[in-house]
């Protein structure tokens, strides 16, 4: 991430303005640039510690992995109709009310199912 002379080579401003990008506070006593680069040099090695160690954000179990994947399951695929509305509906045509509301009720579920694949491939990683 940043090396030792890359740090030493800025200010004690320009190190806290660094850390306040990164939302880290001054190990030790913030006048001393030791202190600044002490934080910014081992944040990273602990970030991938705590996750090790199961501490913050975490993977969720594969019970609730288990859980996404019935949801998918449960909400099934477009048929050729469907599809075909949701084609026209992401060129930005509306159905007159008050189908609109369901054709909006689709849209929704659509993205949903969606993002709930992407979340699937994102977390088997």
């Amino acid at each position: 991430m940043f090396t030792r002379t890359e740090l030493e080579l800025l200010t004690v401003p320009q190190l806290k303005i660094l850390c306040n990008r990164y939302g880290l506070r001054a190990n030790g006593n913030p006048g001393y640039k030791t202190s600044y680069i002490t934080t910014l040099m081992a944040f990273p090695v602990l970030a991938v510690h705590q996750v090790e160690k199961g501490e913050g954000l975490k993977s969720p179990l594969f019970g609730s992995l288990q859980e996404i994947n019935t949801a998918l399951d449960e909400m099934g695929n477009p048929t050729p109709e469907q599809s075909a509305l949701l084609r026209i509906s992401f060129e930005g045509r509306r159905m007159s009310i008050p189908d609109r509301y369901n054709q909006e009720k689709l849209i929704a579920i659509y993205k949903a199912k969606n993002h709930l694949e992407e979340v699937i491939s994102l977390l088997a990683m």
